[in-house]
């Protein structure tokens, strides 16, 4: 499932596709739209006015989804689709309501854009990597990685895994056998807490990520691995061909590649290394 982070006027929205379509969790909205400190609770006052005052059909049209907490798991959390948020927005006395419903509206035209033209969602994710410091070198592997990520998890997908829990798993063991950390426990490394992990990674991080991954689908339709218990094993077998090699590169250049810092902190650091361009005077 595709989870993104949207910000409005500085709260953060998260967001999920889900049944083809962007899912917004209602805690979030109620709180960029009220600023109130307990946003759950107005939520749950409010669903319970709502549903006393006969919006009944309301219910059938929020979703249990999991969305990531601060505290880097996933909880299943209220959502709700553009026009059910619109409903529900139409119930908060705020000021703030109206361009906040212009905004949800211009996510939603996104998102249709995305949907009949694909490249237009690569292109918006480009900018904002563009946007964030980011060079296009490092954002082409990262995009390259996504690439692969798709592929091998469309290929889980045909191979019986359904379950969130078991794709979390799979990518576990990939992670453990090429970094000897799970994901989890390369975010502790790295600090991170909510952050994707993907775009905190160096380089040679995302290259051996790829690999891992790259490797892990192409054996996995060679034995034809099916179910779990076959794909965790699959996953291990791919983990290790990119544990193998970066090793070996550890070896050779002794440089650990599995770094605490982020590309974003490191390229910082060469810049500030680099001499400065000398004065060039003219008349």
């Amino acid at each position: 499932m595709e989870t993104n982070i949207a910000v409005f006027r500085g709260k953060e929205i998260r967001k999920t596709i889900h049944m083809n379509e962007w899912w917004f969790s209602i805690i979030d909205v109620v709180e960029a739209l009220t600023g109130t400190q307990r946003p759950r609770k107005y939520w749950n006052d409010l669903k319970k006015k709502l549903f006393e005052e006969g919006y009944v059909e309301l219910s059938e049209k929020i979703g249990q989804l999991k969305l990531q907490s601060s505290d880097g798991k996933r909880y299943e959390t209220d959502c709700a689709n553009t026009e059910t948020i619109f409903r529900i927005i139409q119930s908060i006395p705020s000021p703030k309501a109206e361009p906040f419903k212009r905004w949800l509206a211009k996510v939603g035209y996104e998102r249709v854009q995305e949907i009949e033209d694909p490249e237009l969602a690569t292109k918006r994710t480009k900018a904002i990597y563009r946007a964030k410091g980011y060079s296009d070198d490092w954002i082409e592997k990262r995009m390259r990685g996504i690439a692969i990520r798709a592929e091998l998890t469309d290929e889980w997908k045909n191979r019986s895994i359904r379950e969130e829990r078991e794709y979390s798993i799979l990518t576990a063991e990939i992670s453990k056998a090429a970094f000897g950390l799970t994901p989890a426990e390369y975010k502790e490394l790295k600090g991170l807490e909510r952050e994707n992990l993907r775009d905190h990674m160096t380089d040679l991080e995302l290259i051996f990520s790829m690999l891992g991954e790259a490797a892990t689908t192409e054996i996995t339709r060679v034995q034809d691995a099916q179910g779990f218990d076959e794909n965790r094993t699959t996953a291990r077998k791919g983990g290790r061909i990119a544990g193998d090699a970066r090793e070996k590169l550890e070896k050779e250049t002794r440089k650990k590649v599995v770094s605490p810092e982020n590309y974003l902190k490191i390229s910082q650091k060469e810049k500030k290394r680099l001499p400065k361009p000398k004065k060039v005077l003219t008349e």
